[in-house]
């Protein structure tokens, strides 16, 4: 098989995927919460709560990891599920007052966190990562939108 020239960008997306997720993971074990946890919370937070499948979608956690995320979650006393005002068959997830305040002192703490990562690249250089990023993303959408439509 021919080698393929964007192979080192895929090693490389992955690669430094892993890194963000192991080097982001400390700090929110020492928080007493998991990654998908944590995640929700982010999620959810300056929110009036969102739908479950809206949820999923933008956590990128699965629906059945999903559900028993935030079903700990609710055990926690951090989300609620409350019935949809719109949609009998569906259900808003919310963070509870408890949930609100731990979001308000935990996601600070996690980008000072995520800001030591950071600090070793140069504005110019973050500018470049977005950019590139949002045009591989665009790609994907792109291809994803190409391959829908046949």
């Amino acid at each position: 098989m021919p080698h393929a020239p964007f192979l080192p960008v895929l090693r490389e997306l992955a690669e430094a995927y892993q890194a963000f997720e192991a080097y982001s993971s400390i700090h929110i074990r020492s928080l007493d919460l998991t990654p998908p946890q944590f995640d929700i919370i982010a999620t959810l937070g300056n929110t009036p709560g969102m739908p479950l499948k809206e949820l999923g979608e933008k956590t990128l956690i699965t629906k059945g990891t999903l559900t028993g995320v935030v079903d700990r979650l609710t055990d926690k006393k951090l989300v609620q599920r409350i019935a949809s005002p719109s949609d009998g068959r569906s259900q808003i997830v919310q963070l509870t007052s408890q949930g609100e305040a731990l979001f308000a002192r935990v996601f600070p703490e996690h980008l000072a966190y995520m800001a030591l990562a950071f600090s070793e690249l140069s504005p110019q250089e973050l500018v470049s990562i977005e950019t590139s990023l949002s045009r591989l993303r665009g790609a994907f959408q792109a291809a994803r939108a190409g391959k829908e439509q046949a």
